[in-house]
């Protein structure tokens, strides 16, 4: 919808209480009258208070498996925050925000609206938004700029999608939110795409004593987050997934209530010995079943591997030479520094040389320092004793460093510690020691210490805002990641990445000119911009598809290239050679005062010749 239309749909709705059709999308008139039934005032400027310390800690505890299980995608998606000014934020069950992450610059505006942390973005509070209009309307949606209720809120862009149990409870909402001006084109598809693989795989859980049937049309779609799954006990539906319940038709409420035979024609066992099975109207589908114990013989199953949701990074074989060096540095005990562009992946290098080392049986511990707030990171780092401060857990915590015992502490993003803590950092390196917050003895703490930054860090230390022996301690040897731009098997790594993420199985293809856009595109975000960007093609294709240069977001299709921003020595040259003319003749023309044929005979140059060149 243009901005006028919406414009003009508020108009109408509150100065008359109706909209004429086609102004804006039913979903969002509904909510409009939802907010309005709630009392909320569209011009209102107040904003939703947020929970106190106390109550949202005892909030985020309790969601600390969700947050977990939804790692990976919400990681997933920072890359797509990053390169397009937005952030990713996850909510509870109730449109409580419990993180946001992604753009810093935009973070701080959308704070100014309340949307950050702790602060509840249901509809009751927030008005029409993403998150709590999503909740409402049990659906994805987007909600763009004065589509907002709230016009303190029309500086978002938002696009949201609950997150569906297998009981068909609503666990959460994740959201992509930018500033309106910016509309992130792909936006509803990636969360889309994340939330499928996310419930797809909550059904990884052991349902003891249960059928687990997985279906699809396309047998090349079994596998994949879009496959449908049914679980059923004693003949019973006892959990689905949503493309498992638009298969056979159904919604959610169908849960404990239908039976197979109210489903399908063939029994259960059918499907076990023929890998097929139809429905109670004809139509047929391709399947496996899991957890099958009533036939003795083994069951034909149709087995697709399933794509993870963020594939591993190619290394080139400098990078693997890097590896090697790393992982004899940390046999060593040598600190290492990994420097490198945002999303050239220093935290999966870090994570292939944990692998590697000595220490591999002992837990890999990841902080993003950038990530933290402030005010919470010393007690997260260091740990704190019970009721060291409002809102601690009852049993406090035991802090990163001490997790990270006996393995490995990687402290992403060091630049952005805050020059207090980093004097404590320095403290418990030298002393190999914490003192949690809050008092108490000293804990000895045994880690190998791997930092990254995107930023110079010596930069920081001249210009006062790191400590130089903190700098020397952490930084005794520094490894330099590549820019995707530099690589020179970047057409291999398209293809790759594109088949690591399921592509072939789909039998989705690249025509010539998208793929030649993709391997010379400049990649500003570096490998996790090129993988969302793969990732987001795939939510909007279909089976079967060649996808052409218009399947490319816009930034990526119409964006720079290295051959653009890189030109040859030759093109380089000829670029010098023509500023150097032209600013001779200009020159030349000045001194003549205007005068083109005594500046032609300055220049030695037919008059008609200068004349060509001023016009070309």
């Amino acid at each position: 919808m243009s901005p006028d239309a919406i414009q003009h749909a508020r108009q109408y709705f509150f100065s008359q209480k109706a909209v004429p059709g086609g102004l804006i999308p039913q979903s969002i008139l509904r909510s409009w009258t939802r907010c309005q039934a709630l009392g909320l005032e569209g011009r209102a400027n107040s904003l939703p208070e947020p929970l106190t310390a106390y109550e949202f800690a005892l909030t985020a505890d309790e969601a600390e498996a969700f947050k977990r299980l939804c790692r990976p995608e919400v990681e997933a998606l920072y890359a797509d925050a990053q390169a397009t000014d937005s952030i990713v934020i996850l909510t509870n069950a109730s449109g409580l925000v419990l993180d946001t992450i992604g753009s810093l610059d935009f973070a701080e505006r959308a704070a100014r609206v309340a949307l950050r942390p702790g602060v509840p973005w249901s509809e009751q509070f927030a008005g029409t938004n993403a998150i709590g209009t999503s909740l409402a309307e049990g659906c994805p949606i987007e909600v763009r700029g004065a589509e907002h209720y709230l016009e303190c809120n029309r500086i978002l862009s938002c696009s949201a999608i609950p997150i569906i149990g297998p009981q068909g409870n609503v666990l959460g909402v994740l959201d992509l939110s930018g500033p309106a001006e910016t509309h992130h084109a792909h936006a509803l598809g990636l969360v889309k795409m994340a939330a499928e693989q996310i419930e797809h795989r909550l059904f990884e859980q052991d349902f003891e004593g249960a059928d687990v049937v997985r279906l699809h049309v396309d047998p090349a779609m079994l596998g994949t987050s879009r496959e449908g799954i049914l679980v059923f006990e004693d003949g019973r539906l006892k959990a689905a997934n949503r493309h498992g319940l638009a298969l056979i038709g159904r919604r959610f409420d169908a849960i404990g209530e239908a039976s197979w035979t109210d489903l399908f024609r063939d029994r259960l066992a059918a499907l076990a010995d023929s890998g097929s099975l139809k429905r109670e109207n004809g139509t047929k589908l391709v399947g496996r079943l899991d957890g099958f114990r009533k036939v003795p013989a083994p069951a034909k199953r149709i087995a697709r591997p399933v794509p993870p949701a963020v594939p591993r990074p190619i290394f080139d074989l400098e990078t693997a030479q890097a590896i090697a060096r790393a992982v004899r540095l940390l046999d060593a005990a040598v600190p290492v520094l990994i420097r490198g562009e945002t999303g050239t992946g220093k935290e999966i290098f870090a994570r292939a040389v944990h692998a590697r080392s000595a220490r591999s049986d002992k837990p890999l511990i990841a902080v993003n320092c950038a990530a933290l707030p402030e005010t919470l990171m010393e007690a997260e780092l260091f740990g704190y004793q019970a009721g060291a401060f409002t809102g601690a857990r009852p049993g406090g915590s035991k802090g990163y460093l001490r997790e990270a015992a006996g393995g490995v502490l990687f402290l992403d993003e060091i630049g952005d510690m805050p020059l207090t803590l980093q004097t404590k950092l320095l403290r418990a390196l030298q002393e190999r020691e914490v003192v949690p917050l809050g008092g108490g003895r000293a804990i000895p703490v045994d880690f190998m210490l791997v930092c990254a930054t995107n930023r110079n860090l010596w930069d920081l230390v001249q210009a006062g805002t790191f400590r130089s022996d903190l700098y020397f301690r952490i930084a005794q040897y520094t490894f330099e990641l590549s820019p995707l731009r530099h690589r020179s098997d970047r057409a291999q790594l398209v293809d790759e990445l594109w088949d690591s993420l399921g592509a072939r199985t789909q039998r989705i293809a690249l025509a010539q000119e998208c793929r030649a856009q993709l391997v010379n595109y400049e990649w500003p975000g570096n490998f996790r911009q090129l993988v969302g960007c793969l990732r987001a093609m795939l939510a909007l294709c279909e089976p079967g598809e060649t996808l052409t240069v218009d399947a490319l977001p816009a930034d990526v299709r119409f964006g720079v290239t290295i051959a653009e921003k890189n030109p040859s020595p030759r093109e380089r040259a000829l670029s010098t050679l023509e500023a150097i003319t032209a600013t001779a003749m200009l020159d030349a023309l000045r001194a003549a005062k205007g005068n083109v044929s005594l500046a032609a005979r300055q220049l030695g140059v037919s008059r008609s010749t200068l004349y060509r060149r001023m016009q070309s």
